[in-house]
């Protein structure tokens, strides 16, 4: 098999790709076809894995009445979250943000780490069993990518109680909970970060995060 060449055109689309990759959090509700979600999935899959043990384990949530209890769930969590903020500037703030769009998202995805998985036969993480999760999240950012690719946005929802969503999807309990994500064709499109946009948080120098030794 002929290994792939990726041109320099390829390379310019590929950064405006990782550019453009948005958490949204504002959607339409048109309906994703039921190919591109699996085909979103099947991509997702594709990442690397410690041992190629592919821990991740999808949720789709289909039931109304479990996205309801989700969406009011993260409510309250971000009524408390802003309730423990320092000053009544950051309250304020917060009040001006969308946190989730678990209401209108069309497409809900609960996303586990299987900490025990027989796949892999434990090569890789018996001094750093996290690799599992790390993993995991690198299925979410591949799953990601494939979207924003395709004109679909993810949105992770981070303002939660992890027992209390994985008390509600009722999974096996070896899997740890990792992300809850929203699903769907973006309202607006941006290359700068929604957070960036509202005065919450620029991007900061990348020379800042870059160290030697």
């Amino acid at each position: 098999m002929t290994e792939p060449a990726f041109d320099s055109g390829f390379l310019a689309r590929f950064d405006d790709l990782l550019r453009w990759r948005r958490d949204v959090r504002h959607f339409q509700t048109t309906p994703i076809p039921e190919t591109e979600m699996r085909h979103l999935l099947a991509t997702a899959a594709l990442a690397p894995s410690v041992g190629n043990a592919q821990p991740w384990r999808f949720v789709r949530i289909r039931s109304a009445g479990l996205r309801t209890r989700l969406a009011d769930h993260v409510d309250a969590a971000s009524r408390d979250a802003a309730d423990a903020l320092a000053s009544d500037v950051l309250r304020d703030r917060y009040a001006t943000l969308k946190l989730h769009g678990l209401r209108e998202a069309p497409e809900l995805l609960a996303v586990f780490c299987d900490d025990d998985p027989a796949a892999g036969h434990g090569l890789g993480r018996a001094t750093m069993a996290e690799t599992l999760r790390y993993s995991t999240v690198t299925a979410i950012h591949t799953l990601w990518l494939a979207a924003t690719a395709r004109g679909l946005g993810v949105g992770w929802v981070s303002i939660l109680d992890p027992s209390a969503v994985t008390a509600m999807l009722d999974v096996p309990a070896r899997w740890s909970f990792i992300a809850l994500l929203c699903i769907g064709t973006p309202l607006v499109a941006s290359d700068i970060p929604e957070l960036e946009r509202r005065g919450w948080q620029a991007r900061e120098p990348l020379a800042d995060r870059v160290f030697e030794r």
